[in-house]
């Protein structure tokens, strides 16, 4: 019989650079029959147990080939069907596994693989996959699909009734992309989806594969990008997953102590095929334009999570995973080479400078890694008491000091509002009114600051309680007149951010934002300039609680400046033009009056003919 594996396939397997382990493992429906193929080493023996032949041990053994895969067709399994493989380890032990490479999985609580049929859709977003641009306009709204809305009865919306109410109210809040907590099949709703059983499974818990498909084909005809959070760092437990998968360690290296999971081994180079193969299908087979990697920090570090008796040093004698910064390596170069114009984010807190540099450099090869510096300072100011504002300033101001030593994005994410943390609003302090000013500042304060934007789902409600993952957002916030007045003021921020190209432009250097006063921390003041090309944005924040009035900060060139976003209505003048009075190192300024915790933000172009043009809006 002809191998299953050509005997390329088998070398790039066993070298770790196989990018279509998916096309020959798994369960693959064909005419007379389903073939099934799997990896399962150093064993006696592997069946396939299913639906068709009343779960059987025994009736549908498969044949041993090279470099350890057993494969078979089986004439009674049909699409749809349930299976698991059956092992006999060489201790004669008999394990039963769902499919590594199944496409399709059992509804949680089970844990059997699914025999997905062959995808019927027929994709529709040509013109977005030949333009997509990881280096353009990027503010992602990240959601947990099971938590977004649910029915009245707390059941989940499938991938169609997602495509219905979550497609139009993303583009209508204005956000370029969405981001997917963990879509790959897990078994507890808990995890969030970062405990992954089905690395190459989407979760049944929404429907069909092709309803995913359908959901990001939308997405992309409405102009919204798709990212995919995938977790190679670390895998489930549970004993139908690929934990002692042959009876011994096979894809697991130590134990994860602090998760409860198994960390990956990045030196048996069959597992980076493996994950390796699991990035290439989300985005060729998914059309998903970026993946974000969590827990890069555990994955890259040899004893991060591990036990003092796990303890493990590198060549060098270093705590770095020398075969995990290779296979990172190898996946972004492969990921970039399979897909253009998708990207990879990195979730990585630790203060090494190569996690965006290239590949050819040296780096680690990702295009975007979360700046948690930047985060975890600026909320440390916010949530700060209002009279204490002025001795934090140094947590507004020092993250740009770093600002710019990688491509940032930057992330108010699911982890900041849980486990006892509260929302962003619950930590501003002062009255209620003060609290929501102060929340509208720290959303002008995100946009203003260089690098991508990323925010949590539920976030533009401005909620108390926390997320929650068993149950819908709390979206009667949205009939209270202040909670919705939220939600509309970060939709015309969004808007902003994407109608005003030095927002977005040129977001990434020095060459897009200029501090214009960074020492006003004695009245509770700060003033920035974004610019690309032309076009230049002014911004003066008032936020301490009190007015200050005449304040006077430099601009970057002369001229008339418009008005175009300000967080309390009418209270500045709609156009202002520069006076010939020096300031802050500048030969031009603006003056204004600051009421307490607000922010104005002026337009100023230069255009052929006249020198200025200012557009309000």
């Amino acid at each position: 019989m002809k191998p299953l594996l050509t005997e390329m396939e088998r070398y790039l397997f066993q070298t770790g650079g196989w990018r279509r382990m998916y096309t020959r493992l798994g369960a693959h429906a064909e005419a007379d029959g389903v073939r099934f193929a799997v990896w399962a080493p150093e064993v006696r023996s592997v069946s396939v147990s299913g639906e068709w032949n009343g779960w059987s041990d025994r009736e549908e053994p498969l044949t041993q080939e090279e470099a350890g895969i057993w494969s078979g067709t089986v004439k009674g399994a049909k699409p749809g069907m349930l299976y698991k493989y059956v092992i006999t380890a060489e201790s004669g032990e008999v394990i039963f596994k769902s499919d590594p490479v199944a496409f399709w999985s059992e509804l949680p609580p089970g844990a059997a693989s699914r025999i997905a049929p062959l995808s019927e859709h027929v994709w529709q977003d040509e013109a977005w996959m030949k333009t997509r641009d990881p280096k353009g306009p990027m503010n992602i709204y990240e959601v947990h699909a099971g938590s977004w809305k649910r029915h009245e009865d707390e059941s989940y919306l499938t991938w169609d009734e997602l495509r219905r109410e979550l497609v139009p109210y993303v583009k209508e809040m204005g956000y370029t992309h969405v981001e997917f907590l963990p879509l790959t099949e897990h078994p507890f709703d808990g995890s969030w989806g970062y405990q992954v059983t089905g690395f190459f499974s989407p979760t049944s818990r929404f429907g069909e594969p092709d309803g995913l498909r359908r959901l990001v084909d939308d997405f992309h005809r409405a102009g919204i990008g798709v990212i995919l959070d995938w977790v190679p760092g670390h895998f489930c437990r549970n004993g139908n997953g690929l934990g002692r998968f042959n009876g011994k360690k096979l894809y697991e290296a130590v134990d994860h102590l602090q998760w409860g999971t198994y960390k990956f081994n990045y030196s048996r180079q069959e597992v980076c095929s493996f994950l390796l193969s699991s990035g290439v299908y989300w985005l060729k087979e998914f059309h998903f334009d970026g993946l974000r990697l969590d827990g890069m920090t555990s994955l890259l570090s040899l004893n991060f999570g591990t036990g003092e008796d796990q303890y493990r040093q590198n060549r060098f004698g270093g705590d770095a995973d020398l075969d995990a910064e290779a296979f990172i390596r190898s996946l972004n170069a492969a990921l970039g080479e399979e897909a253009p114009g998708a990207f990879t984010v990195a979730e990585e807190s630790t203060p090494r400078t190569d996690v965006t540099k290239p590949v050819s450099e040296g780096g680690l090869g990702f295009d975007y890694k979360w700046n948690m510096g930047w985060m975890n300072d600026t909320l440390r100011y916010f949530k700060a008491p209002l009279e204490d504002r002025p001795k934090m300033h140094k947590y507004l101001t020092f993250p740009l000091t770093y600002g710019f030593s990688q491509r940032f994005v930057l992330p108010f994410s699911h982890d900041e509002v849980v486990h006892g943390k509260k929302t962003l609003l619950g930590r501003m302090k002062g009255s209620y009114e003060q609290q929501f000013e102060s929340l509208r500042l720290l959303m002008v304060w995100h946009m203003l600051s260089p690098g991508k934007k990323l925010t949590f789902m539920g976030l533009e409600l401005a909620p108390y309680l926390e997320w929650r993952e068993q149950e819908s957002l709390e979206w009667f916030m949205d009939k209270y007149e202040t909670h919705h007045q939220h939600r509309e003021f970060v939709k015309a921020l969004n808007r902003l951010y994407l109608e005003e190209p030095a927002l977005h432009g040129d977001d990434l250097g020095w060459d897009g934002f200029q501090w214009l006063d960074c020492n006003g921390e004695d009245r509770g003041v700060i003033s920035v300039a974004r610019m690309a090309g032309n076009d230049v944005l002014v911004a003066a924040i008032n936020l301490s609680p009190h007015d200050v009035p005449g304040y006077v900060f430099g601009v970057p060139v002369p001229g008339v400046y418009h008005q175009v976003f300000s967080t309390v209505f009418g209270a500045f003048p709609p156009v202002r033009r520069t006076a010939k009075i020096p300031a802050h190192g500048r030969s031009r300024s603006l003056a204004v009056n600051l009421p307490p915790l607000s922010a104005v933000i002026y337009r100023y172009r230069k255009t052929k003919k006249t020198g200025v043009t200012n557009v309000h809006r």
